[in-house]
């Protein structure tokens, strides 16, 4: 199974307009289904996901869930499908610690919901940051726009989310999108990691949602200085945030913003 761009589909609605009568239509919808993730032929995680660039989507989910910090650090990375679900097979290198399975499906509105436990431990492995580092704040105020203009799946259905990964300079990396905030931040920072690009010292996670625990998270297990959001952020992404030294810049909009950690990185 190559690793597809994201999946859509039709549905016909009733589509209504003011006080016009209603007709129908087809429309476009983003596909949500489950993606089984396997440790040496192991199932250790469900994931609801939009189909597309699964194996960044298995990759990053390793960069917060487990000990693998580099892309030496997986072994195998295999898609396939099995049991009539889609499936990545993941083998580790020896010595790299490897992730706690999840007890229940993880659904594409949480990504610690089905975890028993919150394990910090692959959190921080790099400084976030050069010394001196800093943002220029007009770059800030200007990447939740320039990440728009790339989500081509979200023109279609207006129901994904979308990540990216930028410099301090302004410059995209891969934007990816799915029905999850977390799994399209999985997606941007596992392909980063099959890149060789972690830790992303001296750039930052650019979000099109709100700022949770789970995305402060993934954003400090992959070495990022901070993370642009077009809205807010809970008060425990705000702290760990603060804790880590992460720049949070949320409800970036029309050129405003509210910077709830790391202002002094702004410049």
């Amino acid at each position: 199974m190559r690793d597809m761009a994201v999946m859509t589909t039709r549905r016909a609605i009733l589509r209504a307009a003011r006080s016009d009568e209603p007709v129908q239509a087809p429309d476009e919808l983003a596909v949500e289904q489950p993606l089984a993730l396997a440790h040496r032929g192991m199932v250790i995680a469900t994931l609801m996901r939009t189909p597309g660039h699964d194996l960044e989507l298995a990759a990053g989910w390793l960069v917060a869930e487990s000990g693998a910090a580099r892309v030496e650090d997986v072994r195998e990375l295999r898609a396939c499908r099995e049991d009539d679900t889609d499936r990545v097979h993941v083998t580790l290198r020896d010595g790299v610690r490897a992730p706690r399975p999840r007890a229940f499906v993880t659904s594409t509105a949480c990504g610690v919901c089905s975890a028993d436990v919150l394990d910090l431990r692959p959190l921080r492995r790099a400084a976030p940051h050069t010394p001196g580092w800093t943002v220029p704040r007009e770059v800030v105020a200007g990447l939740p726009a320039a990440m728009r203009v790339r989500q081509r799946a979200f023109d279609r259905t207006g129901g994904v989310h979308a990540a990216a990964l930028a410099t301090s300079d302004g410059d995209l990396r891969a934007v990816r999108e799915d029905v999850g905030r977390h799994n399209a931040v999985d997606k941007v920072v596992g392909r980063a990691l099959l890149d060789g690009l972690l830790p992303a010292t001296d750039q930052l996670l650019v979000i099109s949602g709100r700022v949770s625990f789970e995305i402060v998270q993934k954003a400090v297990a992959a070495g990022v200085a901070g993370i642009v959001a077009v809205s807010a952020p809970s008060s425990l992404a705000v702290d760990l945030a603060r804790e880590y030294g992460l720049l949070l810049a949320g409800m970036v909009r029309d050129g405003a913003m509210n910077v709830y950690a790391g202002g002094e990185l702004l410049a």
